[in-house]
């Protein structure tokens, strides 16, 4: 396994870029750790699987360098930086038997026969596949394809790092995440560097240790699941992760208050004098509806059994709430914002500590 350190990397698919809306892949560097599993989360066109090819040796990055373990890769074949990649779509060879797939990649390096027999069927039983062993590929289910892909990345011991490029795509719900779970089980067993593509939050928020936001080309930010939640550095952030996202508002500071409209919020912590354009985010699970507070309509009441999603308007600023299945909707309904749920943005970017 390795440390991936991507230093000052960009891309563009056109020739001569001279700005950044060329680029498909704006400036990126940060440092992954050996043994780390990070997911690139984003919608689609963010660059994610632009990153992931230049790490693959799939593409070749327009400027920067790429190193494994302070070692520079950029220039060496996909073959050269032992890397696995998992794609969207199973790549099997359909007239080999499953045992065969695995042990493919290692007859191909000379790996001694009882060697691969060994590492083939410890795989095996990793992927739950060991009863599925000298059956044909061809007919397998679309699952099972997908973890013949993931055994052949696995079965290897000399690969620096597994990539996987939305790998569960074709897979049906239950399925996904029974994969999920057993990939993650996987990392923690044998702490394989994992990186992992996705636009689905879910499939990020529990797969990786650390979620790499991506954004118009961009990393927006890089934390835990919580660190995503509860202090989204950027706007997109709130917005992107989190079910509905996070209500980010236009407002003024004013003496350590936030004003929206007519009506003050005091912030947790003083605010500095802020430039650009200021905005207040706020999760719906931070907001709490009741007969106290600043008065809102009610527009929408979605119940989705374990809670409801109360879209209410202030003023013309529609503000999602979450509450109970029990909870009592007032006929007069005011909101209250919880302060620890509080963020500022000052051009889409968060401010200090508030």
């Amino acid at each position: 396994m390795a440390r991936i350190d991507l230093n000052h990397i960009r891309h563009a698919y056109v020739p001569n870029p001279k700005s950044d809306k060329d680029y498909a892949l704006k400036e990126v560097h940060h440092s992954w750790e050996d043994g780390g599993a990070y997911a690139l989360l984003g919608p689609s066109g963010c660059g994610k699987t632009t990153l992931l090819n230049i790490i693959s040796g799939l593409l070749h990055p327009s400027h920067g360098q790429l190193l494994f373990d302070g070692e520079d890769v950029t220039n060496l074949s996909t073959q050269e930086r032992n890397i696995a990649q998992v794609f969207q779509f199973p790549v099997i060879y359909d007239t080999m038997t499953v045992y065969d797939n695995l042990a493919f990649p290692l007859r191909n390096r000379g790996v001694p026969a009882a060697e691969v027999d060994r590492k083939v069927k410890e795989t095996l039983e990793m992927i739950d596949l060991a009863s599925w062993a000298n059956k044909k590929a061809r007919g397998l289910t679309a699952d099972q394809k997908q973890k013949i892909s993931l055994g052949r990345g696995l079965v290897r011991s000399d690969v620096n790092a597994i990539l996987f490029d939305e790998p569960l795509t074709v897979i049906d719900p239950h399925m996904k995440w029974v994969l999920r779970s057993q990939l993650k089980v996987l990392h923690q067993r044998f702490g394989y560097t994992m990186v992992y593509v996705t636009h689905d939050q879910t499939e990020a928020l529990t797969f990786a240790q650390k979620v790499v936001v991506m954004y118009d080309g961009e990393i927006v930010q890089i934390g835990t699941p919580e660190e995503l939640f509860e202090r989204p550095k950027h706007t997109f952030v709130g917005y992107f992760i989190g079910s509905p996202g996070m209500n980010v508002m236009p407002v003024e500071i004013e003496s350590g208050a936030a004003r929206i409209g007519e009506h003050q919020i005091q912030l947790p912590s003083p605010a500095a004098p802020i430039g650009g354009k200021v905005e207040l985010g706020i999760r719906p699970e931070y907001v709490r509806l009741g007969r106290l507070g600043m008065p809102v309509q009610i527009a929408k009441v979605e119940d989705i059994g374990r809670h409801k999603i109360v879209r209410t308007r202030l003023g013309t600023q529609e503000i999602a709430v979450i509450v109970g299945e029990g909870q009592e909707i007032p006929a007069e309904p005011h909101i209250a914002f919880d302060p620890k749920g509080i963020n500022i943005y000052a051009d889409s970017w968060r401010v200090g500590g508030n």
